[in-house]
């Protein structure tokens, strides 16, 4: 019996360990700005698409936006775990944190139609909002670095759009690719056969949800910034796709973090990559 009580208090402290662990931080924005938790910004049968949104005081006038989109290989992660925005806040920008499809739902390219939709549901809802639609940046890690890049990337390609039509001019000012995936066909990991599901061999369509098969003269400005030691998504992503935006002419920034992981870098590295993309920004005119 006292073993059984023993063992009963040691999986209560392990409980209430995972639970502490996983706790949601709440994302603290400035004195002025408000908030809208879990907006639906489209429907697919069940499934709800939801974002949270961050905005500035109406009285500034229509403010930037950045889209943000977390990562975790298309299976895991929540837009709940994204909570550091305060570089953009003190710029002014407005922030949508949003969900998407993971595979469990449905597989490619369930989470590009996602994130097309969140995007052309704020470039719809930009007046009410008081976002200026001219001045949209899309930002993610990882996976969030893929659905980023191809949100942008894709402008005016409606061929993802099936579950949000009605915007003729789809497009965002600047991209911020956090060592994303570029090429998924490139990309060894047991999480990309599973998105890509059935179409696990097929090329036409693996560069279908590839950004590096997106990129034209139109494309909008990249950031990307990539650790040379990453173990999960190759180095050799970010250079491929660098070398694409320059044969192709698009302004792009490329911050290399020596011996960075997979987005574990190092302190110093993350506030020199804050003030670097914000400077990106800044210089395309997004902010001031």
């Amino acid at each position: 019996m006292k073993k059984l009580i023993i063992s009963c208090f040691l999986i209560a402290a392990v409980s209430f360990a995972q639970a502490q662990d996983t706790e949601v931080k709440k994302v603290a924005y400035p004195t002025g700005f408000s908030e809208q938790l879990n907006v639906v910004y489209t429907k697919v049968g069940d499934w709800e698409g939801k974002m949270d949104l961050y905005l500035p005081p109406k009285e500034k006038g229509p403010s930037p936006i950045v889209i943000n989109i977390h990562g975790g290989g298309f299976n895991k992660g929540n837009k709940e775990s994204q909570t550091s925005f305060n570089s953009f806040f003190k710029n002014g920008y407005a922030v949508a944190n949003i969900a998407y499809r993971l595979v469990q739902v449905a597989p490619a390219p369930a989470a590009v139609e996602d994130t097309r939709c969140a995007l052309i549901y704020l470039i719809k809802n930009a007046k009410a909002l008081n976002i200026d639609p001219n001045k949209i940046v899309i930002m993610g890690g990882s996976a969030g670095g893929h659905l980023a890049l191809m949100g942008g990337l894709l402008g005016n390609d409606t061929k993802f759009d099936g579950n949000c039509p009605g915007v003729k001019d789809v497009k965002v000012a600047a991209i911020i690719d956090k060592y994303g995936i570029t090429h998924l066909g490139n990309w060894a990991s047991s999480s990309a056969a599973r998105w890509l599901g059935d179409k696990a061999k097929d090329q036409k369509f693996i560069e279908s949800v590839s950004p590096l098969y997106q990129v034209k003269k139109t494309s909008p400005p990249v950031f990307i910034v990539h650790g040379d030691a990453d173990p999960v998504v190759a180095y050799q992503q970010s250079v491929d796709l660098k070398k694409k935006l320059d044969e192709f002419g698009i302004k792009n920034e490329f911050m290399t973090v020596e011996g960075g992981e997979h987005g574990k870098f190092p302190k110093d590295k993350n506030s020199e990559l804050n003030a670097a993309i914000m400077n990106f920004l800044k210089g395309l005119g997004i902010h001031k």
